[in-house]
């Protein structure tokens, strides 16, 4: 099992159906095969997002064939959360899909204010059955109680996600709350998602940081849940 300096699975990867992204999916797994790794989550924005695609593009999913160039690709979404246990894709939408992640944006429909809001409709995000990871929850846009968070996502089993991007070119802020999160994460149990969050081929892979950042903040290797495509396909309840 790899400890450092790459896992196997990249779980956030957009491609130029978000609408700012600048790579297909083909290019995306030529990359990710280079860089020798055996599974991406394709998770384009979800509709709310301006530029995104329509809800009727993550329906079509079904002609993205599970394996291109020997890269299992995961079909999912990355999904705005809209408060009060609502995301931008229906439930039997989301449940079409194998890898749904779901994360605050601006200017997407959600009204939340303040920290209290913003940890009370993240949880409940996360006890929906259908979601997977929260993406980026140490956005310091959208402020978590990231001890409540940390423990919820061990109750409920969804993973938070450490993402790479938060530690150079997105959101800026954000490295501290990441680390804060992982020490709650290490001390909670809770399963733990590393994403680059590409948005060009280039990217995808780029788990470098996170990975280091979770091992520093003690997070066990067992609780990365795609460290390897074993324990990606075990946790999403996938076969290869």
């Amino acid at each position: 099992m790899p400890l450092s300096g790459t896992t196997e699975a990249d779980l956030h990867v957009h491609t130029v159906a978000s609408g700012h992204a600048y790579s297909t999916i083909n290019e995306i797994a030529a990359e990710a095969a280079r860089r020798q790794l055996r599974l991406v989550g394709m998770t384009d924005h979800g509709p709310a997002l301006p530029g995104g695609p329509h809800p009727y593009h993550f329906m079509a999913l079904r002609f993205i064939p599970q394996h291109i160039g020997g890269v299992r690709i995961l079909r999912g979404v990355e999904a705005n959360i809209l408060g009060d246990g609502r995301l931008d894709l229906e439930d039997p939408q989301l449940a079409q899909l194998e890898l749904v992640l779901a994360g605050f944006h601006p200017g997407c429909g959600y009204s939340g204010r303040g920290q209290a809001d913003n940890t009370r409709a993240a949880m409940a995000i996360m006890d929906k059955p259908q979601v997977h990871v929260i993406c980026h929850p140490g956005n310091p846009e959208f402020p978590l109680d990231y001890q409540a968070i940390a423990r919820h996502a061990a109750a409920t089993g969804t993973a938070l996600e450490i993402n790479n991007s938060s530690f150079g070119v997105s959101r800026a802020g954000s490295a501290d709350n990441c680390r804060r999160l992982a020490g709650y994460c290490a001390q909670y149990g809770a399963p733990v998602a590393l994403g680059s969050d590409a948005h060009i081929a280039q990217g995808v892979g780029q788990l470098d940081q996170a990975l280091a950042e979770a091992l520093q903040a003690g997070i066990r290797p067992e609780q990365i849940v795609n460290l390897t495509l074993a324990s990606t396909l075990a946790f999403l309840g996938l076969t290869d």
